[in-house]
């Protein structure tokens, strides 16, 4: 008797396999280039973001102990370092902390606020440089960027001496007879918004431009044709259009606005603490490790709820920001 086996190509175990989009990312860069942009892309995200983060979040939870007690049966995680921000500390005359809450809301408010001032300030910019073609388009960019070479301390110090009481502005205004006496600027906070405003301004300008520069021209024709008036164009067409580049611009100004401590330290005024500045002084001033980092945790996790809860509420994914 004969027996007939049909020979089965069974599926050999190849080890694992790389995923589409890694693939086709070697197959466009190649393998040593691909694997140092990775490598780099990596080192950034984990080495750089990622695991100082998580190193600030354990200080955060850790009681502030001298040096020989760290590690000991003392250093054990608490909540304490957040109940501070909250409820100040304890035996004090109020049943919170009035003073540092009140700043951390306030540097809350005025980040909105500068981003709503760049928003508006950017978009006539990003329009024109999007729908304007020549060579002096070129020139206007570059006279934009050229600015930014200069240090940011050593802007800030510009504008200290602009808003000054003595500064460029005042003296105009008192030579030209629209003032008597000097007004305080800084004292009332306008240099500080004029100049986190102005720190932040390309990062507002070049996402809507880089947007609106790729909208057909002929979308605004058709709705000036159909009689549509300028505001009308702009609310239906070309604002929708450059939802992302609006998004991201905002996204970006907010979230420094919010962590800046340059322009506070140099043109906020005595009245006008930043809650950056709260977090220097644990760090720094008090040697307090695990309250700024508390501190600094609360501000990160406020900024991106906040980021979050206002892409909910604009109808804008993350998707759209990274473009």
């Amino acid at each position: 008797m004969r027996f007939w086996f049909r020979r089965v190509n069974w599926p050999r175990n190849k080890g694992p396999t790389m995923p589409g989009f890694l693939k086709e990312f070697f197959n466009r860069n190649g393998i040593g280039m691909g694997a140092a942009i990775l490598g780099l892309v990596l080192f950034w995200t984990i080495g750089l973001i990622i695991l100082p983060q998580l190193s600030m979040l354990d200080f955060s939870f850790r009681p502030n102990l001298p040096p020989p007690e760290i590690g000991g049966p003392k250093d054990v995680y608490t909540l304490e370092n957040y109940k501070y921000l909250i409820y100040g500390p304890e035996g004090g005359s109020q049943s919170y902390n009035a003073v540092d809450l009140r700043v951390f809301f306030r540097t809350l408010l005025a980040a909105v606020c500068v981003t709503i001032f760049n928003l508006i300030l950017c978009y006539p910019i990003a329009y024109y440089l999007g729908q304007s073609k020549g060579n002096h388009i070129r020139i206007f960019a570059i006279m934009l960027i050229i600015p930014y070479w200069i240090n940011e301390i050593l802007r800030a110090f510009a504008l200290r001496i602009i808003f000054g009481e003595t500064g460029v502005l005042n003296t105009l205004f008192v030579g030209l007879g629209i003032w008597d006496t000097p007004f305080d600027f800084i004292r009332n906070d306008i240099a500080l918004y004029a100049g986190l405003g102005y720190a932040y301004i390309l990062l507002m300008i070049f996402p809507m431009y880089n947007v609106i520069e790729s909208l057909d021209k002929n979308q605004i024709e058709a709705a000036r044709d159909l009689g549509a008036p300028w505001w009308r164009i702009h609310w239906r067409v070309v604002i929708p259009y450059a939802k992302p580049g609006i998004s991201s611009g905002c996204t970006m100004v907010f979230m420094l606005s919010a962590g800046a401590l340059a322009a506070p330290q140099i043109l906020g005024g005595p009245s006008s603490l930043w809650f950056t500045q709260l977090i220097y002084q644990q760090f720094n001033d008090n040697n307090d490790w695990p309250q700024g980092a508390a501190y600094a945790i609360v501000l990160l996790v406020t900024c991106i709820l906040f980021v979050l809860a206002m892409m909910r509420l604009f109808k804008v994914n993350m998707g759209d920001i990274g473009k």
